[in-house]
């Protein structure tokens, strides 16, 4: 039985869909190259943007997502793989220090250049992933350093009394750059040195050589970047007085929700590419509506797709989440019988031309139930858009005020 004497709020978050004009999409971003007609009924309601990245800080998913959440990053955030920890049951001690461990494919080239030449290992699958983690498990733990396994190329490394300050980068940042320099100072950058001692583990693995004859990438580095300590968070009903849940296949996400004090909701087939399960997605998240106020849906494909820097494929990703999760959920809350408001957001920008993030206040729409009811209006759910409303929250942690607040 659904209690009916609640408002209800959901948070859809399409990662990264912040873009630029393209050539190849006739001078369009993806956003306006694409067919949204959910969003786009949203935004007949409400747009605007929101800075999710306060300014000097740098532009990544963890940042943006705690700005989201309604927390001012400034404060509270540590690092990012702290939070990803959390997500996979790893409990931090204060003197430890969490790295995420991406599997990548790192390619040597004439002139002694070291490139990334894919931060994702070309889309590992996390069996594969969990088969390279376990070898170097074995080669690289002692009493001091821990490593995890995670979700396809995407793990863990626990440090006890690690470097924390050391000098990392986000390997999706260094895309196709020269790395040489950065990776010549094993002798005195620890975490270098230990990215170095990977090559070797990895170098004849069985399970790169099986993906060198079909054609695939291989895994033949370890990188560590995004270090830190376990962060002192309060929760999000303390400051809200909302009980809720998040459903993401992202580490990250899931570890922002676990430090709120968010339920994780696991949906089966959630992968953070463009085969997710978005229909679990929906189904889980109307399923959490029924017991708590609120939900934060987190879709990943549109940012993989621009860290790719495929056009089209970013497109189809666009398409997917509105047709896939906006709609549904929009249809599935209508037939609950519960007030609700809604807000649709790209959590930052994901270029195709950059290739990363970047700081640019992503749009966002919202709207309440009676507004959409009324409506047959559709306004497009574009940058420009957004831009042209006047309207801008900032800081972007004001928004979940704002949302969820305001009458």
């Amino acid at each position: 039985m659904v209690e009916g004497d609640r408002t209800r709020y959901v948070i859809l978050v399409g990662d990264g869909m912040g873009d630029y004009p393209l050539a190849e999409l006739g001078g369009r971003t993806p956003l306006e190259a694409a067919e949204t007609p959910n969003m786009d009924r949203v935004a007949a309601c409400g747009i605007g943007r929101v800075r999710t990245i306060p300014e000097g800080l740098a532009p990544g998913s963890d940042i943006a997502n705690l700005s989201l959440m309604g927390y001012d990053p400034r404060r509270f955030h540590t690092g990012r793989s702290p939070l990803e920890a959390a997500s996979m049951g790893v409990t931090l001690q204060p003197d430890e220090v969490a790295f995420r461990m991406n599997l990548v494919t790192l390619e040597w080239r004439s002139g002694d250049q070291a490139v990334i030449t894919t931060h994702s290992a070309g889309d590992i699958s996390t069996e594969e992933g969990g088969l390279l983690v376990e070898d170097l498990r074995r080669a690289l733990e002692d009493d001091r350093i821990a490593l995890h396994a995670g979700v396809a190329y995407r793990h863990l490394l626990v440090w006890k009394d690690g470097p924390e300050n050391a000098p990392t980068v986000a390997p999706h940042d260094v895309l196709e750059q020269n790395m040489a320099s950065y990776l010549a100072a094993a002798g005195r950058d620890p975490v270098v040195s230990l990215i170095r001692r990977s090559w070797d583990i990895l170098a004849a693995h069985p399970v790169n050589e099986e993906r060198r004859r079909k054609g695939k990438s291989p895994a033949t580095s370890i990188w560590l970047w995004g270090q830190g300590k376990p962060p002192d968070m309060p929760s999000f009903e303390s400051r809200h007085g909302l009980r809720g849940g998040v459903i993401s296949a992202v580490d990250l996400i899931k570890g922002i929700g676990i430090y709120a004090g968010l339920r994780p909701i696991p949906v089966e087939g959630a992968t953070g590419l463009l085969d997710t399960n978005y229909e679990g997605k929906v189904r889980e998240a109307l399923r959490g509506l029924e017991v708590g106020d609120l939900v934060f849906l987190h879709v990943e494909a549109p940012d993989e797709a621009g860290h790719s820097g495929h056009a089209g494929t970013k497109v189809r990703t666009i398409e997917q989440f509105d047709a896939r999760i906006v709609g549904p959920m929009l249809d599935g809350l209508e037939a609950l019988g519960v007030d609700y408001r809604v807000l649709v957001v790209s959590d930052h920008y994901t270029p195709i031309v950059r290739r990363t993030h970047t700081p640019e206040p992503p749009p966002f729409a919202w709207a309440r139930k009676g507004e959409l009811a009324e409506s047959r209006r559709s306004r497009p759910f574009t940058e420009a858009e957004a831009k042209l409303s006047g309207l801008l929250i900032d800081p972007g942690h004001g928004i979940l005020e704002a949302f969820a607040g305001g009458e």
